[in-house]
């Protein structure tokens, strides 16, 4: 297979997550949770490894027709932000005003920072919270705190995709990058168990989700202050 070939076949692997994005949609709309974060989680996959081969084979300049860039950030926008704040509203873990209020800011926030020019750091994290809503909604889904908690976390992240934190990206941040990649692979391995198990409570994957949930919450925060901003 000749470069240009396997460049091309980074974007069509992409263009795949569109195909997630749908089938959760499907699932979601028949209100089948499990499924729809089955298929979340494939998409998440799929997103943590087109990046690396992306770079890999320089699809930019083997495969300049299609902008990678923008391709990802569609197919993001779908299955990090679209399906789960459908999942959350129509779910009913928040109730009433609550619920129509979630679905509103995360869509509406997260529209502007995906067309944010400073979303990147130079060290590659996250300049705020990066819209990764599919996580926040599956622990949700999975440990059904009350309401007011799951709209509090809402609140608190919307505003932190627009305040100078960082947040490491689990790739391409090289600080910690040792501990950030599996501790990333360990949470799509936890997520996937709890959508597995129609998120039974009795689980570890409950506990497996609120350890690497904190870690990679928090980590960019923590290098943030031990290092600098820029650090």
């Amino acid at each position: 297979m000749t470069l240009r070939a396997k460049a091309l076949f980074v974007h069509l692997l992409t263009a795949s997550g569109a195909v997630f994005a749908m089938l959760a949609m499907l699932a979601a709309v028949d209100q089948k949770w499990d499924l729809m974060f089955l298929w979340l989680v494939v998409a998440f996959f799929v997103d943590g490894i087109d990046g690396p081969l992306a770079r890999r084979y320089e699809v930019k300049r083997n495969a300049p027709v299609f902008d990678g860039v923008l391709l990802d950030l569609i197919i993001d926008y779908l299955t990090y932000v679209f399906v789960p704040a459908y999942a959350l509203f129509k779910s009913g873990l928040l109730p009433g005003w609550t619920g129509w209020l979630a679905i509103i800011v995360i869509t509406f926030t997260s529209a502007l920072y995906f067309a944010d020019t400073r979303m990147k750091t130079k060290d590659y994290s996250f300049s705020g919270f990066p819209g990764c809503w599919n996580m926040l909604v599956l622990v949700i889904f999975a440990l059904e705190p009350n309401f007011w908690v799951s709209l509090v976390l809402v609140s608190s992240l919307a505003v932190g995709m627009f305040v100078p934190l960082k947040f490491v990206h689990p790739v391409r941040t090289k600080r910690w990058r040792m501990v950030t990649l599996p501790m990333a692979l360990a949470w799509t391995i936890f997520a996937g168990w709890a959508a597995w198990v129609d998120f039974h409570p009795e689980t570890l994957a409950h506990w497996g989700l609120i350890v690497t949930s904190v870690y990679l919450l928090f980590a960019g925060i923590a290098q943030q202050i031990m290092y600098g901003k820029d650090g």
